[in-house]
This record gives structure tokens, C-alpha cells and sequence, in this order.
């Protein structure tokens, strides 16, 4: 299906439950926008990727300037660098729309608030690789300025 001037994409998998363009964003390079209306509360849809051990992980992240890992536990993470998944490009905000949540080793999106057709999805990081080097752009109010 056709985004809505965005990248094109594929027929959406069953566990992305709400339809997601990639298109550019303010904030940040590309990002996750509503296709559709989301409602508060349900999920969006999920991110897969490639499973690594948090110390391959940590490596990869000192290598690449963009980090696209989330750290599942304490000895397993998921990188989506090579992901063809919508939500790979969820940017962050200090004032999210959505949460991220990790549940039985899948990441999943959830509205936190009901999210317009056509605004971007965003999640807080907390806490980054990035260790507060890296500035936030998200112009929330009240943003904290870095991740």
C-alpha cells in the first residue's frame, strides 16, 4: 500500500495492527506516522529484528551512528537496523504519544492517548547509548534537551 508521501509499504503484517507510514520527519530523519486514527490505549503494532547478546549489542552501538537496539534484559537485545517494520523509525519525545513495551521478547507500541491520522508516533527512549551526549530535537515543552 502507498504511504501518504511517505516511502512505500508492503501489505502490513498481523501484529502491526494499525496501518504506519515512514515519511520525513521534524525531528528526526524518518519518522513512524499514523496511516489512520489510533485510539488510546491499543497497540499500534510491534518491531522485530535481529536478536544479539547486550554485549554484541553495545558493541554495535559504539559503531553506528544510528542505534536502532533495545535491550530486552540483561543478557538479550534486539537490533532493528535491518528491519523492514514501520516502527523502526519511532523517534523520541520528551512528550510521547506512545510507550514502548517489552513483553514475552516481542517490543510493542501502545498509544498512550489517542493519535490523530497523520501525526507522528513517538515514544520516550529513557534511558540511551547515547548517555545525555546526543541533543534532543523532539521541541516539546518542558523537553530535557538531550538523550
Amino acid at each position: 500500500m502507498a504511504g501518504t508521501g511517505g516511502l512505500m509499504q508492503a501489505a502490513r503484517p498481523s501484529y502491526q495492527k494499525f496501518a504506519v507510514d515512514v515519511q520525513a520527519s521534524r525531528i528526526d530523519g524518518q519518522g513512524a506516522f499514523a496511516a489512520e486514527a489510533v485510539p488510546p490505549r491499543r497497540k499500534i503494532g510491534e518491531i522485530r529484528g535481529e536478536s544479539v547478546s547486550v554485549a554484541e549489542a553495545r558493541i554495535r552501538a559504539t559503531r553506528a551512528e544510528r542505534i536502532m537496539i533495545v535491550e530486552l534484559s540483561a543478557r538479550k537485545a534486539i537490533d532493528f537496523s535491518k528491519s523492514a517494520d514501520p516502527m523502526r523509525y519511532t523517534n523520541h519525545s520528551c512528550r510521547p504519544n506512545a510507550r514502548l513495551c517489552i513483553r514475552q521478547g516481542r517490543v510493542e507500541f501502545y498509544a498512550l492517548r489517542a493519535i490523530a491520522a497523520g501525526a507522528e508516533i513517538t515514544v520516550d527512549y529513557g534511558d540511551t547509548h547515547h548517555e545525555g551526549r546526543l541533543p534532543c530535537r523532539c521541541g516539546a515543552p518542558g523537553c530535557r534537551g538531550a538523550l
